[in-house]
This record gives structure tokens, sequence and C-alpha cells, in this order.
């Protein structure tokens, strides 16, 4: 039996479903942003830092990636150094965080129908297309 036309199709539907979380003015994301287009070009850009992060999308990253809410942070951030080192949160504190500061989560975050992953080193996104 020929599974060949089945496996295009469920490659078809979860590639429709890929959405990059993305900050234009970081050159990390740029370089995932085009990587992924390299392997396809059937994805939904959301800019974060335009449009801010719901406790939701961070929930279903959380869940799609098997991370805790302190991985998404990106440690090299002034308001991380400043306001955050050495300083414990819970996860929904750092949830929290993260919708109030979005320029703290790790980018690019690349999110498919079952997995999510963060975009560093680029080849990450290999698992989702």
């Amino acid at each position: 039996m020929d599974f060949e036309p089945a496996f295009s199709i469920l490659r078809a539907i979860n590639s429709a479903m890929i959405r990059v979380l993305h900050n234009p003015r970081c050159a990390t994301s740029r370089k995932g942003l085009e990587y992924l287009r390299t392997k396809t070009d059937d994805f939904e850009i959301i800019n974060y830092m335009a449009n801010g992060l719901s406790r939701e999308i961070i929930k279903e990253i959380l869940l799609k990636s098997d991370l805790k809410p302190a991985e998404l942070i990106r440690t090299q951030e002034e308001y991380y150094r400043k306001f955050l080192k050495n300083k414990n949160f819970n996860d929904d504190e750092w949830i929290e965080i993260l919708t109030q500061n979005p320029k703290l989560l790790k980018r690019p975050i690349v999110i498919g129908k079952y997995k999510a992953v963060i975009g560093i080193p680029p080849e990450n996104i290999d698992s989702l297309v």
C-alpha cells in the first residue's frame, strides 16, 4: 500500500498550522525566519513586539515545547539583568512577566500543530517541517 499521498496531505495540514513569533529587529529571529523560508512558505508571522503576548499563546508554547516559562526568558536583556536576575518566580509569575515584557521572549519561536520550538539554532525548526 502506498502511504505517500496520505503523508503529503498530513504534511500540508501540519505546515499550514505553523506560526512564527518573530521580532523583526532581532538578527537571530530574522535568521530563523529565513531558515524557515528555505523549508516552506506556508506559515503565519506574528510580530509579538507590536501585538503583545497573551497568556494563552505562552501556555500553548509551553505545552507544545515541554519547556518551563523560565526557559523562554532572554537572560541577556537589560530588564532581566536589572530587575529579575537572581530572583525566584513561579511559573505563573514568569508567564505574567513575559506578557508584560515581550522583549524577554527568546526568538524566534515556531509553533506547529503539535509541537513548538525555539529557533536557536535555526535547525531546531526542522522538527516542525
